[in-house]
């Protein structure tokens, strides 16, 4: 059964902090924090006065899901809960667990409820992974307090998580470590792990040692022990090991890239690009594309975007921006990665470095808003067309001025429905080309200043 009760960690299914951890359990096991006042990070909700520290002091408990970044303390929070609560402690992993495996747990609960009064408290690692059968089959339970639920997510909950259970719950944000947060963890576990500080341990870059682990410090920790573990292999009789930077990058193997192709972190980073781009920053625009490719992410989906940006933020300030952006899905699609990231290169930089403009996209939106919300204006007779002869004795077209026939091919004429003639739909700017645009059309209709 996948229902873990920890009585090894519990006595009276409670936490004892002075336990030992067992002789195989990584190093971020071996030194995770018994105490709120050992918690590192987070202090937004755990520091002094902040609601959880509240809660926990008080012991007063209610269901809560932890969203945040891998490694930055959220199983740990859950069972420093349970260690200050009066509760019975349970835990699954999502990735595991099945409804079977809740109900079993709801039925000890409601069991440990009703014949001694003892309140449950079940954790769900990972409860984005869970579907939404096995998410409803919590609700009856959380919202009659038979469970307390702690549920933890490296994914946007507002996506993963259904509504119902939702509602039912507090939403904490927990933030990736600083490197004043993962310095101090590291000097703890240096001081206090028992492995550890049988040894003198110089670690040659801490800096590095910290940006491999990107704000995780479960990351971290498990990165130096490996280090560690490959300093002793050279030499097990030294009392002195010095980790060097190549042993930290041998190690890590190659950094990890907080990216996730299907989660918030895509239309983070999506969004960061676009922004970036819009905002005349290649700088920024290339940071964000790399950020995407190392992240694996697909490489037309980018190209995609940058087409509809050069339309949309671009438009007629330069129109070879829309041709280059179609050119560069057409080349990324026909030579894919890694070359490709050389084309994108350059459409970015380009998009990013252009002269802007959203008129045709306001346009478009606008005409559209008008198409929507009035009445559909028949065509103005002088422009339809006239294929039979009774339309021609309707004198379809009739009327129709041909542009070519004026000088600089144009004549003043109504194209638009007459409750609309008036309207202004495209407002070109002053920047790029269309500064020219603007000009000419303001010669030619004098009556309709942009």
């Amino acid at each position: 059964m996948l229902v873990f009760l920890f009585m090894d960690l519990f006595q009276d299914n409670k936490i004892q902090p002075g336990k030992k951890q067992a002789a195989t359990a990584p190093l971020a096991e071996r030194v995770r924090p018994k105490t709120i006042d050992e918690f590192v990070g987070q202090q937004h909700i755990i520091g002094p006065g902040k609601p959880l520290r509240l809660m926990i002091e008080q012991k007063q408990l209610w269901s809560i899901i932890f969203w945040g970044p891998p490694g930055v303390g959220k199983t740990t929070l859950a069972r420093l809960i349970a260690l200050h609560s009066d509760a019975d402690f349970y835990q699954l992993n999502a990735v595991s667990s099945g409804v079977k495996d809740v109900r079993d747990v709801i039925t000890k609960a409601e069991r440990n409820l009703k014949t001694i009064n003892h309140k449950s408290l079940l954790f769900i690692d990972e409860i984005h992974r869970f579907n939404k059968a096995q998410q409803d089959a919590l609700l009856h339970s959380v919202e009659e307090g038979i469970i307390t639920l702690i549920g933890a997510t490296t994914e946007n909950p507002s996506f993963e998580v259904i509504g119902p259970l939702l509602s039912r719950t507090r939403v904490y944000v927990l933030e990736s470590l600083t490197k004043g947060d993962l310095d101090t963890i590291l000097e703890h576990a240096l001081q206090t792990d028992h492995r550890l500080k049988s040894y003198s341990i110089t670690i040659e870059d801490k800096d590095l040692l910290m940006l491999h682990a990107g704000g995780d410090a479960r990351s971290m920790l498990n990165g130096l022990e490996t280090a560690v573990q490959l300093a002793l292999s050279k030499d097990d009789r030294q009392d002195s090991l010095y980790i060097s930077s190549e042993l930290i990058g041998e190690a890590f193997q190659q950094r990890y890239a907080k990216y996730d192709k299907s989660g918030e972190e895509h239309y983070n980073i999506i969004s960061a690009f676009i922004k970036s781009m819009r905002g005349s920053d290649p700088d920024a625009a290339v940071y964000w594309l790399a950020r995407m490719l190392e992240g694996g992410e697909d490489p037309k989906f980018i190209a995609r975007r940058m087409v509809i940006l050069a339309s949309e933020d671009i438009g007629n300030a330069d129109p070879f921006a829309v041709v280059l952006a179609t050119n560069c899905f057409t080349a990324t699609h026909y030579i894919g990665m890694p070359e490709a990231r050389i084309i994108l290169s350059q459409c970015a930089t380009y998009l990013a470095s252009a002269s802007k403009s959203n008129a045709s996209y306001m346009a478009i939106e606008q005409a559209m808003r008008d198409v929507r919300t009035k009445p559909n204006e028949p065509v103005p007779i002088h422009l339809r067309n006239a294929p039979t002869t009774l339309m021609k004795e309707l004198n379809y077209g009739g009327e129709y001025k041909y542009a070519h026939d004026y000088q600089e091919g144009f004549v003043e004429q109504d194209h638009l429905p007459e409750t609309l003639k008036q309207n202004i739909y495209y407002r070109p700017t002053n920047s790029g080309r269309e500064t020219a645009v603007r000009e000419r059309l303001n010669k030619l209709w004098k009556n309709k200043k942009r």
